[in-house]
């Protein structure tokens, strides 16, 4: 029909006709005396003539005028329905006047050798580095496989094999768990006074190249043992009260989150590291990602020291991880309403947290570290994170709408953000001024979590360096009651090494 009136129309002009609907079709006005005459009926298909038409949905919608041929604003598209919904918006112009797309990848335009005029769309960046970089995660994976690679020469230098073989194979094809606590892994002996030094049950302890389960091997000082500056000398203390010569190697707390157990360990680790890890870090920013992951991982490590077992040494990033793993709970719960398949996703998710928790009953796994990092992620996340989307819809659009993973950031940009900073610093009771009770309430959970987040910090640390309490049935939550070779899964990391009567069996548990 576009065709059949366009060929009216041009046969209308050349007569002095009236169209189809009713509207008379007087010639063109005089073309301005810079311009080269234009035919009054040019052929639709001619490539060499292309028309400034703003308001066409078609194909030729989009090309620019073509030098001085062109009459401007004479004649509309040919093609042109008026009445038709446009299918998108139309290209936006960059400050370079190239057009763009949708995608915004800017649209540059060639001249072919017979004259046309083509269109050359620059490619559009894809694969591992698309979109918002994820230095963080880049950073972190570096330093953590570099650190590794460290563990392995130092274990190949102080027993001649970059992993353990002798006295016990490692499962997780890495170094001895004794190099593991000379390099940083989180061991309670090496961070404040425990009552089986003080009262000189333990007094050597294992080498760092110790290869043997042989007594003889056992030989070394604490200060050896842990390394990294070593500890004060305690074989005049006497009582557990006294402060002056106890260690206090803190970082160990930190450290470990760089160290682990073997190749298996951190394949994995890195694995859901530069997946999970690096979507979830896209959506939410480097710092909220920084914050959680390193808060999950300390915290998880505290819990550990407060109630594992004195012998255990623990390393590893699964403690960071599992506080991202609580992210992407979040997420889905607070997207519920707009995914295709929830109830789907949330089995997937809770199936593979309940595996990775199931797994850390087994010996050699910290479950400690996963369960308060999964914990802090939570309570982190409600904090940190935009609030869900149907609370949103309840109390207002009063923040940038939330998305799901790989769609749009979770958090605002630096220019928004720096926006709304500077907006609240001018009007601070304005921000509050019309909120809703709903409001009021979220915010004041959120800031509950702040508080319980703090003072949670603070009584487990006070209760590892002065209170000492400890739990009785805490252990259950990092073994399963299972006995194989006369051992008792709960009952390993006991320290009852001693000059007189060491056990073959058990002389020291450090497990990872």
């Amino acid at each position: 029909m576009a065709a059949n009136d366009y060929y009216n129309t041009a046969h209308g002009q050349q007569h002095g006709t009236t169209s189809q609907f009713g509207k008379s079709d007087s010639p063109p006005s005089p073309l301005p005396s810079n311009q080269t005459p234009y035919s009054s009926a040019p052929s639709p298909f001619d490539d060499n003539r292309y028309y400034n038409t703003p308001n066409s949905s078609g194909a030729l919608g989009g090309y620019p005028s073509h030098s001085n041929t062109s009459y401007q604003g004479a004649q509309q598209d040919p093609f042109t329905d008026h009445n038709a919904i446009p299918l998108h918006s139309k290209p936006k112009m960059d400050g370079h006047g190239h057009k763009h797309d949708d995608d915004s990848s800017p649209i540059r335009y060639q001249v072919d050798e017979e004259g046309g005029v083509r269109r050359r769309k620059s490619k559009k960046k894809k694969g591992w580095f698309q979109g918002r970089v994820t230095w963080v995660v880049y950073i972190l994976t570096t330093v953590q496989v570099g650190v590794f690679v460290g563990e392995l020469i130092k274990n190949g230098m102080l027993t001649g094999t970059p992993i353990q073989t002798k006295p016990n194979f490692n499962i997780m094809i890495g170094p001895s768990p004794y190099v593991l606590v000379n390099m940083g892994a989180r061991f309670t002996p090496c961070m404040h006074n425990i009552n089986s030094t003080i009262s000189n049950k333990v007094q050597s302890w294992p080498c760092p190249n110790t290869t043997s389960l042989d007594p003889k091997s056992i030989s070394c000082s604490l200060s050896e043992f842990c390394g990294m500056g070593g500890v004060p000398d305690q074989s005049d203390v006497k009582s557990f009260n006294d402060r002056s010569h106890e260690p206090n190697q803190w970082w160990r707390f930190i450290v470990p989150i760089f160290l682990h157990a073997g190749i298996i360990h951190i394949a994995f680790n890195m694995l859901l590291q530069l997946t999970l890890g690096r979507d979830m870090e896209k959506e939410i920013g480097p710092l909220r990602f920084t914050l959680v992951y390193f808060s999950a991982g300390i915290f998880g490590f505290i819990l550990g020291g407060n109630y594992a077992a004195e012998g255990l040494s623990s390393v590893g990033a699964s403690g960071s991880l599992f506080g991202i793993l609580a992210l992407v709970l979040l997420d889905l719960l607070y997207t519920w309403s707009t995914r295709r398949s929830p109830v789907k996703d949330l089995l997937f998710l809770l199936l593979d947290i309940a595996i990775a928790f199931v797994l850390g009953l087994l010996p050699g796994l910290d479950n400690f570290s996963h369960i308060g990092g999964f914990l802090m992620g939570i309570v982190l996340g409600v904090c940190l994170l935009h609030s869900p989307q149907a609370l949103r819809e309840r109390i207002g659009n009063d923040e940038p709408p939330y998305a799901t993973v790989d769609t749009q950031p979770l958090a605002p940009t630096g220019n928004a953000a720096t926006q709304k900073l500077s907006m609240f610093a001018k009007a601070p009771v304005g921000f509050f001024k019309g909120r809703k009770p709903l409001w009021w309430a979220w915010w004041l959970v959120r800031a509950g979590g702040l508080v319980c987040v703090f003072i949670a910090f603070i009584l487990l640390l006070r209760n590892f360096y002065e209170w000492r309490n400890t739990c009785s049935w805490c252990k259950h939550l990092t073994c399963l009651p299972i006995e194989t070779g006369g051992v008792k899964w709960c009952d390993m990391g006991g320290l009852n090494l001693s000059r007189t009567d060491p056990s073959p069996r058990n002389p020291a548990m450090f497990l990872l």
